[in-house]
């Protein structure tokens, strides 16, 4: 299944709903956007707005100023159509028949409508949150197409019962699928807004989340950089008061939660009641215009109620009153926005009872369509784990290449930088960001970018804030705006620093996955990996392993020059996110020096390499470790052992062929990696050796490794804790005199 492409509207279309309805009403509004304006609002025992008197009584009808009778008439059609699939949802999780997550919206009417209504479908890019029904069903995704995401079937538009009922999707038209980790979206709401501006679009992107999700460290990180860069991004905050039972008294001071962030520049902060549609439209309508001025970002804060529980699986009733419950009935937006229309006679009852059956039919006949669809197949599972790469295992390209000893030497630093300016030559979409790349002369404290700045401009080459979910997040917002974008980001200065982005390196594992293909992050993560620096801890960590576990992402680790070069070239070109481990140790040990290879030397993903042929025993290793199984060389030779390496350089996948070819032949395997010993990479590997090769092994499969303990900083401690030569002489001669 190729990449969904958003399908591009005219310019009338463009205007949509949002511009048409914009026309008629008045520029009068309710929203407070005065971000200098003192208000707090009174709060009950469980921290919600207790009289709501930021925003009146909220009992009575809305102000309609400026809105035509036939708008006025359809958002209601609109409005009741959502509340009825949103109860329709619940019946179907009490008839066992699916939506097995489902979190009502029911007091989030107004915002929700207004979001959908200011989105361009095939335009802008909406990025929705679990409870946004509403949203997405004003944005444009019809009742059959929410009904197969709930119910879980292969023809739901958002990835095909993938994903948990309720993530609702549409990438085709711009509504992004978005991840159960809440608020981790915003980072790429922001990456998108980042890569509008940057290639010069005219639309914007919409953040939608809970209060509670503002809570967490990576929504203040989105908000920073979309503040500092001025990024068209709207943050919409749906604030209902609670984060399941928590109430928001314990979540912030500032149970307005849009005063957390009064003190960012370049953001407009409004604050609008969420349950009115009217004033929730003309709050998005003024966060649109400010976004698209270029002046900064939009933070729209709205007021809501939680009418139900947060989702199927919570029970409300058991900490909050009935009081709250009978003040929330009489808020209730659709039952009030009902009772406008009768009072103002733009509609009988008896009209109003036509439009509901009609809601009511139509919810009906969409049901009978999706519950009879298709499931998803069973072996399915095995589709779209990792996007193809542009060369296959097959490939015979780097066969070509010998090195030219007479030749210009490049080290393994300088092949890396050599191809990413290639690369970026070749492709003008291609970014580079991350922390110390581009500040005047001093770029990259390896100086593996050095000179990127200087040739491709402070467009493409630019510092990230010290912030690493932002620095991963963003370049996975950034990659949704055209399937061209290649991002090269430095994940960390140091492997061992990359810790914080560990929740957007997941989301970018399974987006593909998890969209069935319409999305794919284009990402090569760079991380300088390991020790033998005397770093210490922190500087001289390895994460190899705990990458290598994780499905949708390619591992690769070069250990000459020329791996180094055709590595990157793949992992540049090729769609999918690919975790590039640069053994800072290697970066200018002259051994891994090389000469250039050829403008068509590309190493293929999963394809090892055999540096040293041999008959009494296999040892499989990469990295540094490679380097010192090599220096061990004289000392194996001179116990009459002929041993021979594989070099894997790609660690997920590994080269399995290879490794059992060579295994059959010797009948002794041992497996050497500078990673810690327990939970290494080293114990998979034995483990399908032992499985695929048991009958022609002569000896256990052997593992060496660095000691379980963390690096230290003094030489002598680190000498002793990581994996050494003379380690690996002792582990092969115990394996090979077994």
């Amino acid at each position: 299944m190729a990449k969904a492409t958003r399908t591009k509207r005219t310019a009338a279309e463009n205007a949509g709903d949002a511009t048409t309805e914009e026309a008629k009403r008045s520029n009068g509004t309710t929203a407070n956007s005065d971000q200098s304006k003192e208000a707090t609002p009174s709060s009950s025992a469980n921290g919600a707005s207790a009289d709501h008197s930021e925003f009146g009584d909220r009992t009575g009808p809305f102000d309609t100023t400026g809105f035509d009778d036939e708008t006025i008439i359809e958002w209601y059609r609109r409005l009741h159509l959502g509340r009825r699939l949103d109860q329709k949802a619940a019946l179907y999780l009490k008839m066992a028949k699916g939506w097995s997550y489902h979190a009502p919206y029911a007091g989030h009417d107004g915002i929700q409508l207004a979001i959908g209504k200011i989105f361009r479908s095939g335009k802008d890019f909406l990025f929705p949150y679990y409870r946004d029904m509403l949203t997405c069903l004003s944005a444009g995704l019809t009742v059959e197409e929410l009904i197969l995401n709930g119910l879980s079937k292969d023809g739901d538009v958002a990835g095909g019962g993938r994903h948990m009922s309720n993530h609702f999707a549409k990438p085709e038209v711009g509504i992004q699928n978005g991840s159960s980790c809440t608020g981790n979206h915003s980072l790429h709401a922001v990456g998108t807004g980042r890569a509008i501006k940057k290639l010069g679009g005219d639309e914007f992107s919409i953040y939608s989340g809970g209060e509670s999700a503002c809570s967490e460290g990576y929504f203040y990180e989105a908000v920073n950089v979309a503040t500092l860069e001025k990024l068209p991004v709207i943050f919409t905050i749906q604030n209902n008061k609670f984060g399941i039972s928590v109430p928001v008294r314990e979540q912030t001071a500032n149970t307005r939660v849009s005063d957390n962030f009064r003190g960012f520049s370049n953001l407009k902060i409004i604050n609008c009641d969420g349950l009115d549609p009217f004033a929730s439209f003309r709050a998005m309508q003024e966060a649109r215009d400010y976004v698209l001025s270029g002046a900064g970002a939009a933070f729209v804060h709205a007021d809501c109620d939680r009418i139900g529980s947060h989702s199927n699986s919570d029970n409300h009733e058991l900490y909050r009153t009935q009081d709250e419950f009978d003040a929330m009935a009489k808020r209730d937006t659709l039952a009030r926005y009902r009772k406008m229309l009768i009072d103002r006679k733009l509609l009988t009852e008896t009209e109003i009872e036509e439009i509901e059956e009609q809601n009511k039919k139509l919810i009906f006949a969409a049901a009978d369509v999706a519950e009879a669809a298709a499931d998803p197949a069973p072996d399915s599972w095995k589709q779209f784990i990792v996007p193809e790469s542009v060369v296959d295992y097959s490939d015979t390209s780097e066969a070509n290449y010998s090195n030219d000893p007479k030749g210009e030497q490049l080290t393994l630093r300088e092949a890396i930088n050599v191809t990413m300016k290639e690369e970026f030559r070749r492709n003008p979409k291609t970014y580079l960001w991350g922390q110390d790349v581009a500040s005047v002369n001093k770029q990259g404290i390896f100086n593996v970018p050095k000179g990127m700045l200087d040739e491709f401009g402070n467009e493409r080459i630019f510092n990230a804030p010290i912030a690493e979910d932002s620095i991963v997040g963003t370049a996975n917002g950034f990659c949704r705006y055209d399937d061209d974008i290649r991002v090269v980001v430095e994940g960390a200065e140091f492997a061992d620093y990359f810790w914080p982005a560990m929740e957007q390196l997941i989301e970018c594992t399974h987006d593909y996955w998890r969209t069935k293909g319409q999305f794919s992050p284009n990402i090569t993560i760079r991380l300088a990996s390991g020790g033998y620096i005397q770093g210490g801890l922190y500087h001289s960590q390895n994460l190899d392993a705990i990458f290598s576990h994780l499905p949708g992402l390619r591992v690769v680790c070069p250990a000459f020059a020329s791996d180094a070069v055709g590595l990157m070239r793949n992992s540049i070109r090729s769609r999918g996110v690919t975790l590039y481990l640069e053994p800072k140790a290697l970066y200018n040990f002259r051994p891994t020096s090389e000469s250039k290879p050829g403008d068509d030397y590309i190493v293929p993903f999963g394809k090892g390499k055999i540096r040293r042929a041999g008959k009494d025993i296999t040892i499989v290793t990469y990295g540094n470790a490679l380097h010192k199984v090599l220096r061990a060389i004289k000392e194996i030779e001179k116990a009459g052992i002929d041993a021979e390496v594989i070099d894997l350089r790609t660690l997920r996948p590994w080269d399995r062929q290879m490794v059992f070819e060579s295994v059959k032949k010797t009948n002794r395997a041992l497996v050497a990696h500078e990673h810690y010993l327990t939970g290494g990479i080293g114990g998979e590997i034995a483990a399908a050796i032992s499985s695929e090769c048991f009958s022609f092994l002569d000896a256990p499969v052997g593992r060496v490794a660095s000691k379980d303990c963390p690096v230290g900083f003094a030489q002598k401690l680190e000498g002793a804790i990581l994996l050494q030569e003379k380690d690996v002489v002792e582990a092969v001669k115990a394996t090979a005199n077994y």
